[in-house]
């Protein structure tokens, strides 16, 4: 593996690892109502906050703030990255035929076993009858059928399929893509100008039109109503940087981008604390928020994520370029992790409320609970033949002679 797989590689194992941390810490956000939402309450908002506990800890919010900046763009940003070789040495039929395969099975899986287990103790929280058949007959009456962290499945399914399409029938845009990024290598400020402008165009009108935090839920479907296009540029912006070797082009391990690390790092801080101080603006209850107020806080948003997103493949490219079993073995079952792992955070969640713990300790416990019964449960499913299909063969390492 090239310097610049390494550290892809390397960025895979911790995106991983702050899912579960970010997932581990919502029950104890410090701007969370007193109590756990009720089941059968619209407008659901359990959906986001499935457990609330009565400890908490500010330094949550803040965290959870910074990931929801930047952090799902990012994973469709990594998830673009090996879109064009997989296409170039499969094909587009073998590529969607395994593509469905690898996200959409799971995705049904999930809705229809993983999610259902989850909510039970959702629904335990607040129930005044916590009886199995009480609960699936109030989880069968909800207009919507839950899909947990699982949306990101579908959106990154459609994209696949979109580039599919273009690779099969129309590939010159791809390609238009993949040029211009190359070509941009050694100017990396020129490209986030790119990517940051092409976000503000698909992300801002929408941000407007809805209030960003708002979700449209249909049938399975989740979608924030704000982001589909924001996360399909940042899909096709790995897509395009992904068309060229990566130790020559923008990702290269002594690349431009690399060089100016302690600037990426500075820009996003200081955008991120921009994005907070006008978003606080606009979410002043009571009060009707200025047009302008509301599309600066938009366009902050745009700037942070970006910022973010260059930041850790700069620190990653420059840092992170060593190999090691750990994150090998955590990037090789990141993705069934992925899939797995919302119901032992919740379970454990709900499992700590009447502990008399502190609200880190109990994250801690969370996550590290979480962390250890993902991984082992995954690593075990990659040994069975079905597993392997949908989460991924076992890396093999060739030893030394």
């Amino acid at each position: 593996m090239s310097r610049s797989s390494v550290a892809l590689d390397n960025l895979r194992a911790f995106v991983i690892l702050v899912v579960l941390g970010f997932h581990s810490v919502l029950a104890y956000l410090n701007f969370l109502p007193a109590s756990s939402y009720r089941f059968d309450a619209p407008p659901h908002k359990w959906q986001s906050f499935p457990i609330i506990d009565d400890v908490r800890f500010i330094g949550f919010d803040l965290f959870c703030a910074y990931q929801d900046v930047y952090l799902m763009s990012l994973m469709f940003f990594l998830s673009g990255v090996f879109v064009w070789p997989s296409l170039v040495r499969k094909g587009s039929v073998t590529f969607l035929t395994e593509r469905f395969i690898r996200l959409g099975v799971p995705f049904v899986l999930a809705l229809t076993l993983l999610m259902p287990l989850t909510l039970y103790a959702t629904y335990s929280a607040t129930a005044t009858d916590p009886s199995v058949s009480e609960y699936w007959r109030q989880f069968m009456a909800l207009p919507f059928w839950p899909s947990g962290p699982q949306w990101f499945l579908w959106q990154l399914l459609t994209l696949n399929i979109i580039a599919a399409a273009l690779y099969r029938f129309w590939p010159a845009p791809l390609r238009a893509l993949g040029a211009g990024a190359f070509a941009l290598a050694e100017h990396p400020v020129r490209l986030f100008a790119v990517v940051a402008s092409a976000s503000a165009l698909a992300y801002v009108p929408l941000a407007l039109a809805f209030n960003p935090w708002d979700w449209f839920q249909f049938g399975p479907f989740g979608v924030q109503q704000s982001r589909p296009l924001h996360y399909a540029v940042y899909f096709f912006a790995g897509a395009a940087i992904g068309a060229t070797a990566l130790d020559r082009g923008v990702l290269s391990s002594n690349g431009m981008l690399v060089q100016r690390w302690k600037a990426w790092l500075a820009a996003a801080l200081i955008s991120f604390v921009l994005w907070m101080a006008l978003t606080a603006q606009t979410m002043v209850e009571g009060a009707s928020v200025p047009l302008a107020l509301r599309g600066a806080a938009a366009v902050s948003f745009v700037l942070a994520c970006a910022c973010a997103c260059f930041c850790a493949f700069s620190l990653f490219l420059r840092f992170a370029t060593m190999r090691s079993r750990v994150a090998e073995s955590l990037s090789d079952n990141a993705y069934g992790m992925y899939l797995v792992h919302y119901v032992f955070v919740v379970w454990l969640q709900y499992a700590l409320l009447a502990a008399p713990l502190p609200a880190i300790a109990k994250a801690a416990l969370v996550f590290a609970g979480t962390l250890l019964m993902s991984w082992a449960s995954v690593a075990a499913i990659r040994r069975i033949p079905f597993g392997t299909r949908l989460i991924g063969e076992r890396r093999v390492v060739a030893k030394a002679s």
